[in-house]
């Protein structure tokens, strides 16, 4: 770390804390953080049901500079592997340190997913520290919605999924990870929580899931989103099975979910994976723009001699 620029690193396992401590920025910026917003908010809900957290790591970092202002945050909660932490922008030094502190603490890191540079360059002196080497899992983007383009609606409607829905939507959940890779061309599924039949009941009484129905009433898509968070919901999955593609379901439901929350003012981002240039060309032309890229590295180490 360079001493003319101290950073100072908080770690926190209580979400609380971390709200209190980094709420404004996470406020500043509400696209760019969303998926912390959300994750933390939804671990605080669930802390105050008196759900149990599973056993993989769960903190918060807050990263101050000489001043005590917030100039970074990350996080690690995925509850599934590589357990990789989460970066949000930084400088270059915390992000070091960010590393190292890590380290220190005996935790071992084979990933890390979020905003570049920031999150290679923690994934680049973790690796350097375990004697491994990084390569790029995903390379994402994140897009906001600017003017919505409505599409062309193919046959049938949009309807919120209800409990009645419970095992498709988690069903289809689970199936968007594997499809989400070979659309993209790769062999590893996109890593997902594995929801539990509770988690989809919970989204579902949120009315954060939707099904397109066709002419006959049969289900053919979900389109599902995050409750907002700061003014700012993040739309996804996105899934339609094999022999439903190609009807312009996936472009007609986004668009009309992004349209629902426009209207009550909230603002809509997503993701994509750089690799699909189906999802890429789809979003783009319903009104959303690239904001950052982003990544998800994996972090390998030599095996035994």
């Amino acid at each position: 770390m360079s001493p003319s620029v101290p950073y100072h690193l908080e770690l926190t396992e209580e979400p609380a804390a971390f709200l209190a401590a980094a709420g404004s920025h996470l406020a500043a910026d509400p696209v760019l953080t969303t998926v912390i917003a959300t994750v933390t908010e939804r671990i605080a809900a669930a802390d105050e049901r008196g759900v149990a957290r599973g056993q993989h790591p769960c903190w918060w970092a807050v990263v101050r500079d000489e001043a005590g202002a917030v100039v970074g945050v990350a996080m690690r909660t995925a509850p599934f592997e590589p357990y990789p932490l989460y970066v949000l922008p930084m400088p270059d030094e915390a992000a070091v340190t960010l590393a190292r502190l890590v380290h220190e603490r005996g935790e071992p890191l084979h990933g890390v997913n979020g905003a570049l540079p920031a999150a290679r360059r923690v994934a680049e002196e973790a690796a350097r520290l375990a004697g491994g080497e990084v390569r790029v899992h995903e390379h994402l983007r994140l897009f906001e919605l600017g003017e919505l383009a409505v599409p062309p609606s193919p046959p049938g409607r949009l309807r919120l999924a209800t409990a009645n829905d419970l095992d498709r939507a988690l069903a289809w959940f689970r199936a968007f990870g594997l499809a989400a890779a070979e659309q993209a061309g790769r062999d590893e599924p996109h890593a997902m929580p594995d929801l539990t039949a509770d988690d989809m009941l919970l989204r579902l009484e949120q009315e954060v899931v939707w099904l397109w129905e066709d002419e006959r009433g049969e289900p053919v898509h979900l389109t599902a989103a995050n409750p907002p968070a700061n003014g700012v919901t993040r739309i996804g999955p996105v899934y339609t099975p094999v022999r439903h593609r190609g009807r312009g379901f996936a472009s007609a439901a986004v668009a009309d979910v992004s349209r629902q929350y426009v209207e009550r003012g909230v603002r809509c981002c997503l993701f994509t994976d750089q690799a699909n240039p189906t999802s890429n060309r789809i979003y783009q032309a319903l009104g959303y723009e690239a904001v950052v890229d982003m990544a998800n590295l994996v972090l390998t180490t030599p095996g035994p001699a």
